[in-house]
């Protein structure tokens, strides 16, 4: 057997050509642009990395683009300030705080400042309580890809049974109360599972999101099974080469598994496109108008 690999970049492009075009329809007939607002504390490269490629797709798209760039050493009423003035603006409709934060900040009180109808991260309290009670809100945008990338080999995820590697309150938790609400069986294993590869053998769906480069093995995966793979880690080779891997050893389960996401070009290019829809949603629920089924 030799997985179908799942094509992220390919869904991506796709669902970003249709928020393209719901923007369009929602500047034409209500005369409104939906707005997003990025916040970056410092310079880490990483996230100033990510930070141009989300600044980049939503210009793509035809929404306006706020980005704020805050100096490390910023204090955290100053950060919160800014995130209350956001939360007034009227032609911002999504509101980013990209993390991680400095020291002298607390990330909990300042995502906590967060209007939960701007919060198209889907981190602040309010809407991890309306994802977990079912109720309508944003739920966090790579856990958002990952049911889309699953959904795109499997019409409905109704009794399938579901293993999410990882307890993270980013993707770990969050996807697992999104496959909750598509009635698959879930489980959530981590560090402290037993045997964790038997456990995973069980799923139908395997999602990982470990940190752990290559961990998940062609034997602990279920013949069949599509994978799901979050990781995003860089390794380096015995000639001093570097390049990014998963938390999947993809070459020998790709002998396993029915379909896999590759790393790069899987989850990643998802998680952008996901947030440029939960933007879109914010937009048109600002507005007072139903929000679009894409």
């Amino acid at each position: 057997m030799t997985a179908r690999i799942i094509d992220g970049k390919a869904i991506a492009a796709a669902l970003r050509a249709k928020v393209a075009a719901q923007v369009q329809s929602l500047s034409g007939r209500h005369g409104l642009m939906p707005g997003l607002a990025v916040v970056l504390v410092g310079s880490d490269a990483a996230s100033e990395t990510y930070v141009r490629s989300k600044t980049k797709a939503v210009i793509e798209v035809g929404m306006r683009s706020f980005d704020h760039r805050l100096l490390g050493s910023v204090s955290e009423p100053d950060l919160i300030d800014l995130v209350r003035r956001l939360n007034s603006d009227a032609t911002v409709h999504g509101i980013l705080v990209q993390l991680p934060l400095p020291p002298q900040i607390a990330a909990g009180k300042v995502v906590a400042a967060l209007d939960p109808d701007k919060d198209v991260d889907g981190f602040t309290p309010m809407n991890i309580g309306r994802l977990a009670s079912g109720l309508p809100g944003f739920a966090p945008c790579t856990p958002l890809g990952c049911i889309r990338l699953a959904k795109s080999v499997h019409a409905s995820l109704a009794g399938l049974e579901a293993v999410v590697i990882g307890r993270s309150n980013v993707v770990g938790k969050p996807l697992a109360q999104l496959l909750l609400a598509e009635s698959a069986t879930v489980t959530i294993a981590h560090s402290k599972s037993r045997d964790l590869a038997a456990v995973c053998r069980r799923a139908d769906l395997l999602f990982t999101a470990t940190g752990h480069p290559e961990m998940v093995k062609r034997d602990w995966i279920k013949p069949g099974a599509t994978v799901i793979d979050v990781g995003i880690n860089r390794i380096v080779g015995e000639s001093g080469e570097s390049r990014l891997v998963g938390d999947v050893a993809l070459a020998e389960a790709s002998l396993v598994a029915g379909a896999i996401t590759p790393v790069p070009g899987g989850v990643g290019p998802m998680t952008i496109a996901c947030l440029l829809l939960n933007t879109l949603r914010a937009a048109w629920l600002n507005a007072g108008l139903p929000a679009p089924t894409l």
